[in-house]
């Protein structure tokens, strides 16, 4: 399935359409269940890793980085570090919080250490701090570029406004630049994207890589007026059911599916891989049986009629 591969950007970096979520390893996936969802998803033709230093420092008794640790286990016991694109996040570990340049390098070598590799391919920062100027940003994120600890760099969370500051500072002076945005972007949450963030996206050639894509879950279709899911999510899916744009998304969504014969999270996430600038979006798995349904996006193509509909069932 090589030819399902994207570009990432203005990088080097080719990319299976749907980014695998690590937030699941080390939460509700323990490290045998997250090995068996690995091994199928890359199995399967995948190759991009999404994790950050955080997670899961939520969950009681957690320290944040068991994500990466299991990746980095996976990766050392599979022998496949060229073969898997990894991309991982700084600001939000409990102890290295934030966008300082102390922070981000030292960050950075916890990062290395856990997921066990001299290199990140994809470095985000994870929440923008527009307290830090983004010239000490930029600076400390070309420095681990050029000392090769990182090959290419990112940001989520991040304003239209210090985008477009830290853009032009990296033309400016030379230095590395960002090749990719991690939105929050689904078909229940558009306007976290589009407008100014989406359009400086597309005018500047950075690839967006999606997160929430399957909104918590409420786009797999498996909540449904009267039901009760079992899922450590379940509260924030549940709300998108009690909205008209969310019942007629579901109904969009569960014709178009009936049609192509596929399930109803593989055609929402068609629908946002078809989007402009949108490289791939992320998507977690806790089970192998739960896999098909994302994979399913790497085959699937929407007709121009299919992706209005929803594109207007969203609006």
């Amino acid at each position: 399935m090589t030819d399902s591969l994207r570009k990432l950007g203005s990088s080097d970096l080719e990319v299976f359409p749907l980014a695998l979520g690590g937030n699941v390893f080390g939460w509700t996936a323990d490290e045998e269940a997250s090995f068996a969802v690995l091994d199928a998803y890359t199995a399967a033709g995948g190759n991009f890793l999404d994790t950050a230093d955080s997670y899961s420092a939520w969950i009681e008794g957690n320290k944040g980085g068991e994500s990466e640790t299991i990746i980095g286990k996976w990766v050392k016991a599979r022998g496949n570090r060229s073969d898997v694109v990894i991309a991982t996040k700084v600001s939000q570990h409990p102890e290295y919080q934030g966008l300082s340049a102390a922070n981000i390098k030292a960050a950075a070598d916890a990062s290395l250490r856990r997921l066990d590799t001299d290199y990140i391919d994809l470095y985000y920062t994870h929440f923008d701090k527009p307290e830090v100027p983004v010239e000490e940003i930029i600076g400390a994120l070309d420095e681990l570029v050029r000392a090769g600890k990182v090959r290419h760099i990112a940001a989520s969370n991040i304003s239209a406004e210090r985008l477009r500051a830290s853009l032009d500072l990296s033309d400016r002076e030379g230095l590395a630049r960002y090749v990719a945005l991690q939105p929050h972007y689904n078909l229940v949450s558009r306007d976290t994207y589009e407008g100014p963030l989406q359009d400086l996206a597309a005018r500047e050639g950075l690839a967006a890589v999606p997160y929430f894509a399957l909104a918590s879950g409420f786009l797999t279709g498996k909540y449904r007026p009267g039901t009760k899911v079992d899922s450590a999510r379940a509260g924030s899916a549940a709300k998108h059911l009690e909205s008209e744009r969310g019942q007629k998304v579901l109904t969009a969504l569960d014709e178009i599916a009936t049609a192509h014969g596929v399930p109803v999270a593989t055609v929402a996430l068609a629908w946002l891989a078809g989007r402009p600038t949108v490289t791939a979006p992320i998507a977690s798995a806790r089970t192998v049986e739960q896999l098909p349904a994302l994979l399913g996006v790497a085959q699937l193509r929407l007709t121009q009629e299919e992706s209005d509909r929803l594109t207007r069932a969203s609006a």
